[in-house]
Parts: structure tokens; sequence; C-alpha cells
């Protein structure tokens, strides 16, 4: 189901649009890529003002503003602004974030998003009252970090996955009125989607899935108020129930489960959209071989989605894993993809797929969300993790030492 979320993009203007520096700044001297698909600006400068880009051409071009704080990017190339559209906000220091010290804060959002140059984000799955207070701080800008989206999760009855605490209280829905009323009430706390649990891993067990019906009710409550909905698949049953509940966005490949020729078609005619998460697949296993083998199931799928058209969304599992660097899945996702498919990940593609008509590109009057690279990503793929500035909003969040 091909969903139009008027609610997230004024979600997009109320909130996350607050500017983060009013200092008016001119990028100089780097080359800028307007968009993954656009041919090079070389010795560009962009000029940034109130959160928005003011100006954009070559040198020779742009008049530089008086009282502009220049920044050299001589050698750099510009791009727009990282969606990590798959973490969570779920480890020790965000724990508290009302009243945690601004500094430890933002020393642990260097080292997760803002270093790798993230400037939106979706959480699928934290503490609410966390992550909302968070948020509140980043919007004011007290904490530097990226725009923050939560969903809220919902697992199948007994679906509880062995690789989270089990002291943990997870919210399991067994009927379609219990996912009912669980979307509701996320969508009454102020967040913007919902996650959930199609296939939860049990370990040495079956894994649990969770029945049309209710993913459809979760679903069906989220898309009456314009939101969009993750699942977790984990499995062929997982996924086909992702496809009959109409959920718009797988947050991982399932490996191991190759992706059938039915569901593709499924998949490109409901406009779902895939969050791979391969480097996950490094680190959830103990042998090497096995890894291996998950991840080119992964990327093989990842092709697959791709070549049939389907959108691709940037995601990590960051917060779950501690694999902050994202070299690796740069690197993998690059086995299935071109270089200007890998950046349409990060920018055009999660700000066309949400409908946010001013992220995503580098032009004149978009919003100043940018990152400044030390080298050019579409000569080699990993330069996308080589980040010397990270902006939202025309502030600097992150600054290479």
């Amino acid at each position: 189901m091909i969903v139009n979320w008027p609610r997230v993009a004024l979600f997009f203007f109320l909130f996350c649009g607050a500017t983060a520096n009013a200092q008016t700044l001119a990028l100089v001297g780097g080359s800028v890529y307007a968009s993954p698909e656009a041919t090079a600006i070389p010795d560009a400068v962009v000029v940034t003002s109130g959160g928005t880009i003011t100006a954009i051409g070559r040198h020779s071009e742009v008049q530089i503003p008086a009282d502009a704080r220049v920044i050299d990017c001589t050698g750099k190339t510009i791009v727009a602004g990282f969606w990590n559209s798959h973490v969570h906000f779920t480890q020790e220091p965000w724990r508290n974030a009302a009243n945690a010290p601004v500094a430890s804060l933002e020393e642990h959002m260097r080292t997760m998003l803002t270093k790798w140059g993230f400037t939106t984000v979706w959480d699928l799955g934290s503490d609410p009252r966390d992550t909302l207070a968070l948020r509140r701080r980043i919007s004011a800008n007290e904490v530097a970090g990226p725009n923050i989206f939560l969903a809220g999760s919902i697992f199948p009855k007994g679906g509880h996955p062995v690789y989270l605490p089990a002291e943990l209280q997870l919210p399991e829905a067994a009927t379609p009125d219990e996912a009912t009323r669980m979307a509701r009430g996320y969508m009454g706390m102020g967040l913007d989607g919902v996650k959930l649990f199609t296939g939860a891993y049990m370990g040495d067990k079956p894994v649990v899935n969770m029945d049309v019906a209710t993913a459809k009710a979760a679903v069906d409550v989220a898309h009456a108020q314009g939101r969009p909905v993750f699942a977790h698949p984990q499995n062929k049953i997982g996924v086909d129930t992702v496809i009959a509940a109409g959920v718009d966005i797988l947050a991982h490949t399932a490996p191991g489960q190759p992706t059938t020729a039915e569901q593709l078609v499924q998949f490109k005619s409901q406009g779902t959209a895939l969050i791979p998460t391969l480097a996950l697949f490094t680190t959830v296993v103990l042998d090497p071989g096995m890894g291996a083998r998950l991840v080119e199931s992964g990327v093989s799928q990842l092709k697959a989605f791709s070549d049939n058209g389907g959108v691709v969304l940037f995601g990590t599992d960051v917060g779950f894993t501690k694999l902050y660097d994202t070299t690796l899945e740069f690197e993998l996702m690059h086995r299935a993809l071109s270089e200007r498919q890998v950046l349409a990940s990060l920018t055009t593609n999660p700000a066309q797929y949400f409908k946010v008509a001013k992220k995503g590109r580098v032009e004149k009057g978009f919003d100043a969300d940018l990152v400044v690279l030390d080298g050019d990503p579409l000569a080699d793929v990993h330069n996308l993790a080589k980040v010397a500035y990270t902006l939202r909003a025309g502030g600097i969040i992150y600054q290479k030492p």
C-alpha cells in the first residue's frame, strides 16, 4: 500500500526544521553533488543561512556574504545530509536523556551518528520517554544531533527474541484488537510510525510469526494517520505477512530466505522499501563462515530487490550493534549497487519516500542538511564514511578533529 505522509511532512516542518545554528556559513572550494545523479560542480560555494541553502554554484558565480563564516572545503566533496533509517537509542548513554549532561549525550552522538554524516534518523525501537526527551533537546538546539523519528514496536505473542534481555517487558499483541490499541497508543504519544516483528528469532526454537490479521490491524491505524510501518521479517512467513498486511518498509533483509519472483512483484506494486543492514550479519554469529553466507544471501536479496526497481533505504541497526563505522555497510552494499545508488539510499531515496520535499538534495531553498567528505564518494564508495563536517539546518553538529 502506497501511503501519502502529510503528517510526517508536517512533523518535519514543525519539529525537525529548527535551526541548529543561525550563523551564515559559506562552504568554499569543494566539489558538490547536488544529487546522486548530478555531475559534480567543481570549485563550488554553498551558502547557508537560517537553516536553508541560500546559494550554490561555482566560486566565480556566487557572492559570499560579508558576515559568513567561511569553511575551506578545497579537495573535499559536499553532498546532502545522510539518513540512517534503522537506529536504536537503547544504550546506556541515552538513559534519562531529559536530564543527562549535554557533554555525555553529544559525545555518544558523535560516536554513533554525527561522525558518520547522519542528519536524520529513524529510531525503530527504544524507550520513547528517553528518545522523545532527546528529540526535544535536539530541536531546542540544546544538544547537537540529527532529526529523530520514532517508531513504536509490536511483537507477536510469545515472540520475545532471544537476543533481547529476558527482563525486558516487550509489547506483545496476541489479537488484532491488542495491536490496534498499541498502535493507537504510540500515535497518541507522538511517535511517527510503527515497527512490527512479523518474525521473532527464538534461537534453537522455531521463529514466532505474527499473524496477518494482527499485523494489518496495526498497519491500518498507522496508515489512517499517514504514518509508515516497518517490519522485522526474519523468515519467508514474516516476509509474506509484510506483503499481506501492507507494511511499507522491510527493516532488514531476511538472509537464508531467497526472495521469490512473486514477492518481488508484490514489493514493486505495493511500493515496499528495503533497509538491507548487511553489516549486521557479521556481528550476530560467532562462526565467520556462517556470517559470510548470511551476508552473501543478503547481498543477493538486495540486488534482486534493487534490480526490480525497489526503493533502497540506508540503515545499520546501530544502537543494537556497536559497529558504528559505516565503511563495511557501504562496501557490502556496493556488491549489489553502484556508488550513485548507495548515495541515493542515504539522501534522495528517503527524502522522496517519506515525502520530505526540502531534504535529500543540495539545492537553493532546501534544508541546509549537508555532509562534507574528505573524498569523492562516486570515485570510491568508502569515502562516504570519511566525514569532515556534518551540518543539520546549517549548524555544525560534527567537525573532524
